[in-house]
């Protein structure tokens, strides 16, 4: 059994490329993760392949499951208006932060 602490969950945040689309998720692989969005099977149906959102601007660590789940269903309950104030805070300029994961 692992010890409190040793496992890593990550809310996170996607756009398309003109940032008009938001996608939420968890993971327990944040780089994995958004390479299998970027790179989806061909038949994919996914919200992020339908409307391309590939682009990371915003994610939180936890390392409780229970508690990422929580946050996730908690962000994808806000208005758009408040998730982009989340994402203001932490990435005032929307940079795509996927190669800095």
């Amino acid at each position: 059994m692992k010890t409190k602490g040793s496992h890593n969950y990550y809310v996170y945040i996607l756009t398309n490329k003109n940032k008009t689309v938001l996608y939420t998720g968890v993971t327990n692989n944040l780089k994995e993760r958004l390479y299998s969005h970027k790179n989806p099977l061909p038949f994919s149906k996914a919200f992020t392949t339908k409307y391309k959102c590939f682009f990371l601007v915003y994610y939180e660590h936890f390392f409780e499951i229970d508690v990422a789940i929580k946050r996730e269903k908690q962000i994808k309950g806000f208005s758009r208006l408040k998730k982009e104030d989340l994402i203001m805070n932490f990435n005032s300029e929307w940079a795509f932060l996927n190669d800095t994961i």
